[in-house]
This record gives structure tokens, C-alpha cells and sequence, in this order.
């Protein structure tokens, strides 16, 4: 294989790929469909066509059956008047249109083969236009089911470029609202150490906090007393 058709190979193979992704199978059922639609009408339309032939022959034929009993009736009158002559001529005329009527028969009989030609095929296609209808209806249902499921589980299980979208974002949030907790939880603490300063906590400096740990301290010892004195130690 050459280069060149070593490239062609590979961009049919990526043209390929390309139409998969972006190909929906429901649209190219419903395009095969009214394809054969089309095709049904063209055949529905060649057999109006060959019927009208066939009648418009078989208008002729009545006419040509009318002019022979005229022209009959006509040689008829002219033996009568002792006019063999106008009766030689009708009669030509007679088998003129006699042979006229028999190509007309020949004809009609291969337009009607025609016609029931088409007929059969029309009802043909017909049937298999129509199974094809439900055999797409059905595909195409399924089709949107499993569409419908791998969506769900794709959004369920954050597969789904929306979803993961979405699920970084929640992830996002969690983090900033943890280390909000914990930056508050620290500043508490070093406010209550007294590394940090209270700007909302009055006027206490750390001389009277430490004054009121010490205060503190002297109230639980009192009461630590008071209590061994009470149970007798």
C-alpha cells in the first residue's frame, strides 16, 4: 500500500468516525423512509399513467366499433338505392377501421399487462414500505430508551461532561466551606488565647483576661472545697 493510500485510508477512517458521533440513527431511518415514500409514489404515478393510456385506446376502440355499425349501415342504404359504388366505399372503410380495431386490441392487452405489471408491484412495495415503517417506529423507540438510560446513568454516576461539570463544582464548594470552618475555628482559638485581639469584645487587654483566669481559678478552687467539706474529705 502507498502513502497515498495509506493517508486516503486513514481519512475515510476519521471521516467515518466523525460521521458515527454526529450521525442519529432515527434520522437516517426517517430519511430511508420517505425514500421509499417517493418511490412508492413514482410507481403509484406510473400506473395512473398506464391506466389513462390504456383507457384513452379503449376510448378509441368504441369509436372505431361506432364508425363500423355507421358504415355498415350506410352500404346497406346504398345497395338499397342501387349505389354499389357508395357501398364498396363504406365497406373499405368498414375493414379499415376493423383492422384499426384489431391493433387497438393488441394494444390494450400489452397496456393492461403493463398495468397489472406495476399493479402487483405497487402493492409489493406497499407491503414492505409499510413493515418497514413499524420495524422503524420500533428501533427508533428503542433507540430513544437506551439514549434516555445512558443519560440517567450518566448523570447519576457524573460520567456526563455536564455532571462532572457540576460535581467539580460541588467538590469546589465543599473544600471553600471546610477551610472556612477551620479558619474560624483557628481565629476563634487565638482569640481566646489572646494572640488576637477582640475589636468587638469591649475594652478587656490581656492583663484583665489574665486578672479573670486567675478570678476564674480562685472560684473553682473555693468550690472544690466546699465540696470536699460537704462529702467529709
Amino acid at each position: 500500500m502507498g502513502l497515498i493510500d495509506r493517508m486516503s485510508t486513514v481519512v475515510k477512517s476519521k471521516i467515518n468516525k466523525i460521521m458515527e458521533k454526529f450521525e442519529d440513527p432515527r434520522e437516517t431511518l426517517d430519511y430511508s423512509y420517505e425514500k421509499q415514500i417517493e418511490l412508492l409514489q413514482n410507481v403509484k404515478r406510473g400506473v395512473a399513467e398506464v391506466t389513462t393510456a390504456k383507457k384513452r385506446l379503449e376510448l378509441q376502440k368504441i369509436k372505431l366499433e361506432q364508425n363500423i355499425t355507421k358504415l355498415d349501415d350506410q352500404a346497406r342504404e346504398a345497395v338499397k338505392a342501387g349505389r354499389e359504388d357508395l357501398a364498396k366505399v363504406a365497406l373499405e372503410r368498414k375493414t379499415t377501421s376493423q383492422s384499426e380495431i384489431a391493433g387497438l386490441d393488441q394494444q390494450i392487452a400489452d397496456i393492461k399487462k403493463e398495468q397489472e405489471k406495476l399493479m402487483v408491484t405497487e402493492k409489493r412495495l406497499s407491503a414492505k414500505i409499510e413493515s418497514f415503517r413499524s420495524t422503524k417506529e420500533t428501533i427508533k423507540a428503542q433507540y430513544s430508551a437506551a439514549e434516555a438510560q445512558v443519560k440517567i446513568t450518566e448523570s447519576v454516576s457524573g460520567i456526563s461532561e455536564e455532571m462532572s461539570d457540576v460535581g467539580m463544582a460541588v467538590q469546589r464548594a465543599q473544600d471553600k466551606t471546610e477551610n472556612m470552618k477551620a479558619r474560624a475555628s483557628a481565629l476563634d482559638e487565638l482569640v481566646e488565647a489572646g494572640t488576637l485581639e477582640d475589636v468587638t469584645g469591649g475594652s478587656k487587654d490581656d492583663i484583665d483576661r489574665e486578672l479573670s483566669k486567675i478570678k476564674s481559678k480562685g472560684d473553682i478552687d473555693a468550690q472544690l472545697e466546699a465540696l470536699k467539706k460537704e462529702m467529709g474529705k
